[in-house]
């Protein structure tokens, strides 16, 4: 096992890293911000390492600063975490060639996964189910789009090849605003992601979102840990997760769960994963894959009993997966509501000092949360300030524990989106289950 891990992130994932390490007797390394000295992961850590200001690009983005946090403490392995660099395959592959390991997979998997199109093919040949679509990047020849679209039907999404997190995306409705909106968003791409590679699919109108989890190691040995539901979301943002995901059958989370597992071993995949798919009329459709660990890996975590990141760092060390596939049970249900410091109503961020901070309890409740009475909200970062996690042995229970959980939980002197929640579980169609991934902004009359 590693000696010592630096945890390249900071707030409630830094800290659930921590928790991981130290249970392994791994001793860890916090790298920070200038606006993050107090961080409770910080204050917890073997060492602390100011990696720079404020600004990310130049603190949790800047790959020399990470690497050289890692020389002077004498570490041996790098976490990044989820967000900021976790699926840079140009950071994996620094961080492997200063002789470092990088507790995620291969630089090339993340490449080959992080391009939606080598995605797409790769997922094709290994016989993953995919959305009908181009095949391929969109070249220049208008009358070859256009035909490309009839085939394919209306209505279609652009997407960009290097997007992600929901950007990079646009749908058309008619082959008369097509050819505009592929421009519109090459441009966008181009911007955003330094990559105007487009390609076209088929837009599935009223779809859910399901993920699959999975874990390899380096021995050619996967597992798929079950399904999440992440329906409920906002311009493609996630904002209540559960697991399992509602009326799907042990017979079809079975079978989906063996084709990730199998397109792992064919790509030679190493550690924790997330296959996300759209889920209509009874079938699925492979959309991206994330390499990486999920905001959302708790609710799998609740149900199988299975801790995801010390089974990350063991992976990453070399050990075999600990678990085999007959191992992984389904137990009861759990959610997930994401805490944000942003205003309920806008969704606009909300940073400021929390001046008082109580945190629920009971049975089959879980907070991942790196804040505290008096700590500081800043403004230059994700407004995801902890996750609200219930468990219970049917999905009512857990919702049950859920609407009591939120009740109790208390952040004052910001504004968070804790009362859109507590609507939420309360909410009929959800709580009746099987809602879309259009259904919330429906219902905010976002759309």
């Amino acid at each position: 096992m590693f000696e010592k891990v630096v945890i390249a992130n900071r707030g409630e994932i830094a800290l659930r890293i921590l928790r991981a390490c130290r249970e392994l007797g791994i001793k860890t390394v916090a790298v920070h911000s200038t606006a993050d000295r107090g961080l409770k992961h910080v204050r917890l850590a073997d060492e602390s390492v100011c990696i720079g200001p404020a600004d990310s690009t130049h603190s949790y983005l800047n790959i020399p600063a990470l690497i050289s946090a890692a020389e002077v403490t004498d570490a041996v392995a790098i976490h990044p975490g989820y967000g900021f660099l976790s699926e840079n395959a140009d950071f994996a592959e620094r961080v492997e060639e200063s002789g470092f390991v990088f507790i995620g997979p291969k630089p090339e998997t993340i490449r080959l996964m992080g391009d939606k199109i080598s995605a797409i093919n790769a997922m094709k040949a290994s016989g993953v189910p995919c959305v009908p679509g181009s095949g391929g990047p969109l070249g220049d020849d208008t009358d070859e789009i256009l035909r490309l679209a009839r085939d394919i039907g209306y209505p279609v999404i652009i997407k960009a090849a290097g997007g992600g997190g929901g950007r990079g995306m646009r749908v058309v409705n008619s082959e008369a605003t097509l050819l505009h909106a592929i421009t519109l968003t090459r441009v966008e791409a181009g911007n955003a992601f330094g990559n105007d590679t487009l390609y076209m699919e088929k837009f599935l109108e009223n779809p859910r979102h399901i993920e699959f989890q999975v874990m390899a190691d380096t021995h050619g040995n996967a597992i798929h840990l079950g399904e999440r539901d992440c329906s409920m979301q906002r311009r493609h943002q996630k904002v209540i997760e559960e697991a399992p995901a509602p009326g799907l059958s042990a017979k079809l989370r079975n079978k989906m769960g063996e084709v990730c597992a199998e397109a792992c071993r064919k790509i030679g995949y190493r550690g924790a994963g997330t296959f996300e798919f759209l889920y209509e009329k009874g079938e699925f459709f492979f959309i991206e894959m994330n390499t990486r660990l999920q905001v959302e890996h708790p609710v799998t975590e609740m149900i199988t009993g299975v801790d995801l990141v010390k089974e990350q760092l063991c992976v990453a060390a070399g050990a075999k997966l600990s678990l085999r596939q007959e191992d992984i049970r389904i137990n009861g249900h759990a959610v997930e509501c994401r805490i944000n410091a942003e205003d309920p109503d806008n969704f606009m961020p909300c940073p400021g000092t929390i001046s008082s901070y109580h945190a629920p309890g009971g049975l089959g409740v879980r907070v991942d949360s790196h804040i505290y009475s008096g700590y500081i909200v800043p403004p230059y970062y994700d407004s995801m300030i902890g996750k609200l996690i219930t468990h219970g042995s049917t999905r009512d229970s857990a919702l049950a524990r859920m609407a009591t959980a939120l009740d109790e939980l208390v952040v004052d002197g910001i504004k968070t989106n804790i009362p859109l929640h507590r609507r939420l579980v309360r909410d009929a169609a959800f709580r009746a289950g099987g809602t879309s991934i259009h259904y919330l902004e429906k219902k905010l009359g976002l759309k």
